[in-house]
């Protein structure tokens, strides 16, 4: 528990260091689907609520959150990670995401990191994440919908 707590503070300061304290573009809100095959572990489904802001060039720094359903043992969870996101051109973008992700079913908090790339349109995007999730790797399908 105390090396949550650590995580957990570590996350926070670098939302807060990344964060700009200004913003020549106005906050993005993100709605996504997700599927993921968690290895040798089980099917997830995720549905996220992200909001990220502005840093510099085509860098966004955000958020997202929302819930998953671990198909093995149907155990509801709550994902929560910090992001770093890339557009490349125009229809193309690359992320990294690092966050706990709390379930109310046996481990409570398991620790995420993922990379995360794929295409974009104006509002539309489509891409593959590839990660782990304590206490095995897991890759997945990204939709998602910016408002």
């Amino acid at each position: 528990m105390h090396l949550l707590r650590i995580y957990a503070a570590g996350l926070l300061a670098l939302g807060f260091l990344l964060a700009p304290a200004r913003s020549e573009a106005a906050a993005g809100v993100r709605l996504g689907v997700g599927a993921d095959y968690w290895v040798d572990t089980s099917a997830a489904f995720n549905f996220t609520l992200g909001v990220e802001g502005h840093v510099a060039g085509p860098i966004f720094v955000g958020a997202r959150f929302g819930a998953v359903l671990v198909t093995d043992g149907n155990v509801i969870g709550v994902p929560l990670d910090i992001s770093l996101r890339a557009n490349i051109g125009r229809t193309v973008y690359i992320e990294g995401l690092a966050g706990p992700w709390i379930f109310f079913k046996g481990d409570a908090f398991k620790a995420h990191a993922a990379f995360g790339f794929g295409l974009q349109g104006k509002a539309a995007s489509i891409g593959v994440e590839v990660g782990y999730l304590d206490p095995n790797p897991i890759i997945g399908l990204r939709l998602g919908y910016k408002f």
